[in-house]
């Protein structure tokens, strides 16, 4: 079957709470009369089951709309990787382009992108926020308690190293955070490489940061409103799963953990989650501004959507 006439791919990429599930959708549907577009989740929550409320996870007559992948794919207590993003990805695009249909990737979780774009190197780089999350920790509760927790999620590593080596007992839980993979494994396997496939990037940035705010700020509300903190409890209760897990480290559900653990009144989970939030946006504009491909939308603009629209159909060749 010959290769229908658009790129490998479109994605949809921006901040968090920049309006990327709703443009993704009015897009798939505008494009059904052009063969159809399977949405391919970049987003490392909502991997996840039972993560609903938390992650804004689209409903269930928003994923009945088009045909959505790598949503609803994992149980909480199993991590999902960037390598396994990446296998996944190179997959699903294969198929759907079987299908003639244009694959949408759509997401922001930057290091699933960067590694679908680029491919992954024989390690991880060093992550500065999960870093410096560890260091704080490791004044909190000490190096024997790192040292534990290593043994834990990766005891080839934690065997070869002293409990004293402060430097490499920090970088090993590094890597295992933000891959949900050991360290050994990337120690001993062969250079993964990405599908470095031609995807046209659309990228909704807001130019004005308050606006992104507001918004940020209004979708926390709504979680919490809509049972988010319950959601939390009913995962807490299941027994198995812990904080340290990637799952339970997602923006929110970090906060929410530790408010349940600590006590704190709803309004300090607020303020938390917000500002944990408006941090997670700020790291995903410095990545995205890296990207000099990228075609940008200004998602604060009075007609944001019309404009990604027209620029989807001008990348696609529609």
């Amino acid at each position: 079957m010959p290769a229908p006439p658009f790129p490998d791919a479109l994605a949809l990429v921006g901040p968090t709470a920049s309006g990327k599930t709703a443009a993704a959708l009015a897009i798939a549907q505008h494009w059904q009369q052009h063969g159809g577009i399977e949405i391919i989740s970049v987003d490392s929550a909502l991997v996840y089951r039972g993560m609903d409320i938390g992650t804004a996870k689209p409903s269930d007559s928003e994923l009945a709309l088009v045909p959505h992948h790598l949503v609803n794919i994992r149980d909480p207590l199993n991590a999902y990787s960037a390598a396994e993003f990446v296998r996944d990805a190179e997959q699903l695009m294969r198929e759907i382009r079987a299908r003639e249909c244009v694959p949408l990737f759509v997401g922001g979780t930057m290091l699933y992108f960067k590694a679908l774009l680029e491919g992954l190197s024989d390690m991880p780089p060093s992550d500065t926020v999960t870093r410096a999350t560890l260091l704080e920790e490791l004044n909190a509760v000490g190096l024997p308690a790192l040292y534990d927790r290593l043994c834990s999620v990766d005891p080839a590593t934690a065997a070869r190293l002293a409990p004293g080596d402060t430097q490499r007992i920090v970088r090993a839980l590094e890597v295992w955070r933000v891959t949900g993979k050991p360290i050994s494994s990337f120690q001993t396997r062969d250079r993964l490489q990405g599908p470095r496939q031609d995807i046209h990037v659309i990228s909704l940035e807001p130019q004005d940061r308050a606006w992104l705010h507001k918004r940020i700020a209004m979708r926390f509300d709504t979680m919490l409103a809509g049972g988010f903190l319950e959601e939390v409890k009913a995962l807490r209760a299941r027994g198995d799963l812990q904080p340290d897990l990637p799952s339970m480290r997602c923006v929110g559900y970090r906060q929410a953990w530790e408010a349940l653990d600590k006590g704190w009144p709803l309004s300090e989970l607020r303020d938390k989650g917000i500002f944990a939030t408006r941090q997670l946006a700020k790291r995903q504009i410095t990545w995205l501004r890296s990207m000099a491909t990228r075609h940008v939308v200004a998602a604060d603009q009075t007609h944001a959507l019309e404009h990604t629209m027209a620029l989807a159909e001008q990348l696609l060749g529609r």
